[in-house]
Protein backbone atom coordinates (compact mmCIF):
# COMPACT_ATOMS: atom_id res chain seq x y z
CA UNK A 1 0.00 0.00 0.00
CA UNK A 2 1.12 3.54 -0.78
CA UNK A 3 0.98 6.53 0.98
CA UNK A 4 -1.77 7.97 -1.80
CA UNK A 5 -5.56 7.54 -0.88
CA UNK A 6 -7.55 4.57 -2.35
CA UNK A 7 -10.51 6.29 -4.73
CA UNK A 8 -12.79 3.70 -3.93
CA UNK A 9 -12.68 4.56 -0.04
CA UNK A 10 -14.86 7.24 0.54
CA UNK A 11 -14.14 9.34 3.63
CA UNK A 12 -17.10 10.25 5.43
CA UNK A 13 -17.28 13.95 6.74
CA UNK A 14 -20.35 16.36 7.25
CA UNK A 15 -19.92 19.96 5.89
CA UNK A 16 -18.47 22.89 8.43
CA UNK A 17 -21.53 24.19 9.30
CA UNK A 18 -22.92 21.17 9.71
CA UNK A 19 -24.30 20.01 12.74
CA UNK A 20 -22.20 17.86 14.73
CA UNK A 21 -19.23 19.02 12.82
CA UNK A 22 -15.47 19.30 14.31
CA UNK A 23 -13.78 21.79 14.44
CA UNK A 24 -11.64 19.82 11.51
CA UNK A 25 -14.48 19.39 9.64
CA UNK A 26 -15.31 15.35 10.62
CA UNK A 27 -18.95 14.62 11.79
CA UNK A 28 -19.39 13.05 15.20
CA UNK A 29 -21.58 11.02 14.22
CA UNK A 30 -19.16 9.24 11.67
CA UNK A 31 -15.97 9.85 13.34
CA UNK A 32 -12.68 9.35 11.07
CA UNK A 33 -10.56 6.03 11.85
CA UNK A 34 -7.06 7.19 12.21
CA UNK A 35 -6.16 5.79 8.44
CA UNK A 36 -9.08 7.96 7.92
CA UNK A 37 -7.91 11.09 9.86
CA UNK A 38 -3.84 10.86 8.06
CA UNK A 39 -5.51 10.45 4.68
CA UNK A 40 -7.96 13.67 5.33
CA UNK A 41 -4.89 15.92 6.42
CA UNK A 42 -2.53 14.54 3.92
CA UNK A 43 -5.07 15.87 1.39
CA UNK A 44 -5.62 19.50 3.37
CA UNK A 45 -1.33 19.72 3.51
CA UNK A 46 -1.33 18.89 -0.85
CA UNK A 47 -4.45 21.96 -1.46
CA UNK A 48 -2.50 24.41 1.12
CA UNK A 49 0.84 23.28 -0.48
CA UNK A 50 -0.35 24.13 -3.88
CA UNK A 51 -1.64 27.53 -3.17
CA UNK A 52 1.06 28.64 -1.32
CA UNK A 53 3.83 26.83 -4.31
CA UNK A 54 2.15 28.76 -6.84
CA UNK A 55 2.49 31.95 -4.89
CA UNK A 56 5.85 31.37 -4.10
CA UNK A 57 7.32 29.97 -7.16
CA UNK A 58 5.69 33.35 -8.98
CA UNK A 59 7.60 36.06 -6.58
CA UNK A 60 10.89 33.69 -6.60
CA UNK A 61 10.57 34.06 -10.26
CA UNK A 62 10.14 38.11 -10.49
CA UNK A 63 13.25 38.33 -7.99
CA UNK A 64 15.70 36.44 -9.89
CA UNK A 65 14.78 38.79 -13.18
CA UNK A 66 15.33 41.54 -10.82
CA UNK A 67 18.98 41.27 -10.90
CA UNK A 68 19.32 41.79 -14.53
CA UNK A 69 17.19 45.19 -14.80
CA UNK A 70 18.86 48.52 -15.53
CA UNK A 71 17.91 49.70 -12.89
CA UNK A 72 19.17 46.61 -10.35
CA UNK A 73 23.04 48.62 -10.86
CA UNK A 74 21.42 51.84 -9.17
CA UNK A 75 20.60 50.29 -6.20
CA UNK A 76 22.60 51.40 -2.91
CA UNK A 77 24.34 49.26 -0.82
CA UNK A 78 21.23 48.53 1.66
CA UNK A 79 18.73 48.36 -1.11
CA UNK A 80 21.15 45.25 -2.70
CA UNK A 81 21.56 43.29 0.40
CA UNK A 82 17.96 43.69 0.56
CA UNK A 83 17.85 41.97 -2.42
CA UNK A 84 20.20 39.52 -1.21
CA UNK A 85 18.10 38.00 1.61
CA UNK A 86 14.87 38.45 0.07
CA UNK A 87 16.00 36.33 -2.76
CA UNK A 88 17.59 33.89 -0.17
CA UNK A 89 14.47 33.83 2.01
CA UNK A 90 12.45 32.80 -1.25
CA UNK A 91 14.60 30.08 -2.11
CA UNK A 92 14.31 28.66 1.56
CA UNK A 93 10.56 29.01 1.28
CA UNK A 94 10.58 27.42 -2.04
CA UNK A 95 12.70 24.69 -0.35
CA UNK A 96 10.26 23.95 2.63
CA UNK A 97 7.03 24.51 0.91
CA UNK A 98 7.84 21.51 -1.33
CA UNK A 99 9.49 19.45 1.08
CA UNK A 100 6.39 18.13 1.61
CA UNK A 101 6.30 16.46 -2.01
CA UNK A 102 9.74 15.56 -1.92
CA UNK A 103 9.23 13.31 1.32
CA UNK A 104 6.17 11.96 -0.27
CA UNK A 105 7.87 10.86 -3.01
CA UNK A 106 11.49 9.27 -1.17
CA UNK A 107 9.17 7.29 1.82
CA UNK A 108 5.95 6.42 -0.61
CA UNK A 109 5.27 3.05 0.51
CA UNK A 110 7.04 2.41 3.54
CA UNK A 111 3.63 2.93 5.63
CA UNK A 112 5.06 6.21 6.98
CA UNK A 113 2.05 8.24 6.33
CA UNK A 114 1.30 9.72 9.60
CA UNK A 115 5.29 10.85 10.39
CA UNK A 116 5.23 11.77 7.36
CA UNK A 117 1.98 14.01 7.76
CA UNK A 118 3.45 15.81 10.90
CA UNK A 119 6.75 16.73 9.28
CA UNK A 120 4.69 17.92 6.10
CA UNK A 121 2.91 20.38 8.65
CA UNK A 122 5.65 21.83 10.38
CA UNK A 123 7.74 22.37 6.93
CA UNK A 124 4.39 23.77 5.29
CA UNK A 125 4.39 26.57 8.42
CA UNK A 126 7.87 26.68 7.98
CA UNK A 127 7.74 27.92 4.23
CA UNK A 128 4.82 30.33 5.20
CA UNK A 129 6.61 31.96 7.66
CA UNK A 130 9.63 32.14 5.37
CA UNK A 131 6.82 33.23 2.47
CA UNK A 132 5.44 36.05 4.74
CA UNK A 133 9.10 37.15 5.51
CA UNK A 134 10.08 37.24 1.74
CA UNK A 135 7.13 39.30 0.93
CA UNK A 136 7.71 42.16 3.09
CA UNK A 137 11.36 42.13 2.38
CA UNK A 138 9.91 42.29 -1.38
CA UNK A 139 7.40 45.71 -0.47
CA UNK A 140 10.18 47.27 1.06
CA UNK A 141 12.94 46.65 -1.81
CA UNK A 142 10.02 48.33 -3.94
CA UNK A 143 8.89 51.00 -1.64
CA UNK A 144 12.66 51.92 -0.80
CA UNK A 145 13.38 52.93 -4.24
CA UNK A 146 9.69 54.60 -4.76
CA UNK A 147 8.77 56.45 -1.26
CA UNK A 148 11.15 58.07 0.85
CA UNK A 149 12.64 55.72 4.06
CA UNK A 150 10.19 56.49 6.78
CA UNK A 151 7.39 55.97 4.74
CA UNK A 152 8.39 52.80 3.00
CA UNK A 153 8.89 51.05 6.54
CA UNK A 154 5.86 52.12 7.98
CA UNK A 155 3.89 51.00 4.90
CA UNK A 156 6.23 47.35 4.97
CA UNK A 157 5.34 46.76 9.24
CA UNK A 158 1.78 47.21 8.38
CA UNK A 159 1.28 44.82 5.57
CA UNK A 160 3.47 42.56 8.20
CA UNK A 161 0.80 43.71 10.80
CA UNK A 162 -1.56 42.05 8.01
CA UNK A 163 -0.01 39.26 7.56
CA UNK A 164 0.13 38.50 11.29
CA UNK A 165 -3.59 39.17 11.88
CA UNK A 166 -4.67 36.94 8.72
CA UNK A 167 -2.72 33.86 9.58
CA UNK A 168 -2.12 34.03 13.31
CA UNK A 169 -4.32 36.09 14.91
CA UNK A 170 -7.77 35.08 13.74
CA UNK A 171 -6.63 32.02 13.67
CA UNK A 172 -5.50 31.80 17.23
CA UNK A 173 -8.66 33.65 18.36
CA UNK A 174 -11.02 31.13 16.57
CA UNK A 175 -9.16 28.62 17.76
CA UNK A 176 -9.44 29.68 21.92
CA UNK A 177 -13.36 30.87 21.22
CA UNK A 178 -13.86 27.25 19.89
CA UNK A 179 -12.18 25.46 22.60
CA UNK A 180 -14.45 27.68 25.02
CA UNK A 181 -17.38 26.81 23.44
CA UNK A 182 -16.67 22.62 23.37
CA UNK A 183 -15.55 23.11 27.23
Amino acid sequence: MTMTDHPEREIRRAEPHAPGAGDDGADRDHPESPHERVNRRWNEILQETRVAQTGVQILFGFLLSVAFTPLFRELDPFDRGLYVVTVVLGASSTAALIAPVAMHRFLSGLRMKHEVVEAAGRFMACGMVMLALTIGCTLMLILDVVLPGAAAAALVGTVMFWFAVCWVLIPVRIRFKAGRRNN
